[in-house]
């Protein structure tokens, strides 16, 4: 019996979504799915909430603004896209970058959750309180992010979203000071 790798793992749950269609009129009105990108095995997942306009053209996720951001940040810890898998949990682009529907994020999540288990990250950051409340429901990112959360086998790390500091500076340097941890995050969970 030949195992197929990580990649077609994933290769074969984004034919699912297509064939499964979930959210339609989400789907009907987005250019494409953005389902993830990067490396299947790594050790950090990152999860945002849903495509933007560029994402939505592009095809993958954190392509705009805050993707660069984002790639700032990777690159301050010595990572890149390479190192990482980042994805959203709705997979469609909202109509007007409105915030995913409960129902959208739901629709979603056993595709999110299929992800993760193909990937098997040692740590899952959710960028954006959508995101975090996702897997964390009862806490509020304001008063965890930057601080690694055990839940149903798994860590993760609340941060803010990237968009978050583009709109406010003053945010810039809290993401920038949690964005930092993840090496040591990552030594720990290694030892």
């Amino acid at each position: 019996m030949v195992v197929a790798t990580k990649q077609q793992q994933l290769d074969e749950l984004m034919a699912q979504i297509l064939v499964n269609n979930p959210c339609p009129d989400l789907a009907a009105q987005a250019t494409q799915l953005v389902f993830g990108a990067g490396n299947p095995n790594a050790d950090v997942v990152f999860i945002g909430e849903a495509p933007g306009k560029n994402e939505d053209i592009q095809g993958r996720p954190f392509v705009g603004a805050a993707g660069r951001f984002l790639d700032e940040m990777l690159d301050s810890i010595t990572l890149s896209r390479d190192d990482i898998y980042i994805t959203n949990i709705v997979k469609y682009r909202p109509p007007e970058n409105r915030d995913p529907y409960l129902v959208e994020k739901a629709e979603f999540l056993p595709y999110l959750q299929s992800q993760l288990g193909i990937i098997q990250p040692k740590v899952v950051v959710t960028l954006g309180r959508h995101s975090m409340n996702c897997f964390l429901p009862d806490l509020q990112i304001s008063q965890v992010h930057g601080q690694p959360i055990q839940s149903e086998g798994r860590i993760y790390l609340p941060l803010y979203h990237p968009a978050a500091a583009l709109y406010n500076g003053g945010m810039r340097q809290t993401l920038i000071d949690d964005f930092a941890r993840i090496p040591s995050i990552l030594n720990n969970i290694k030892q």
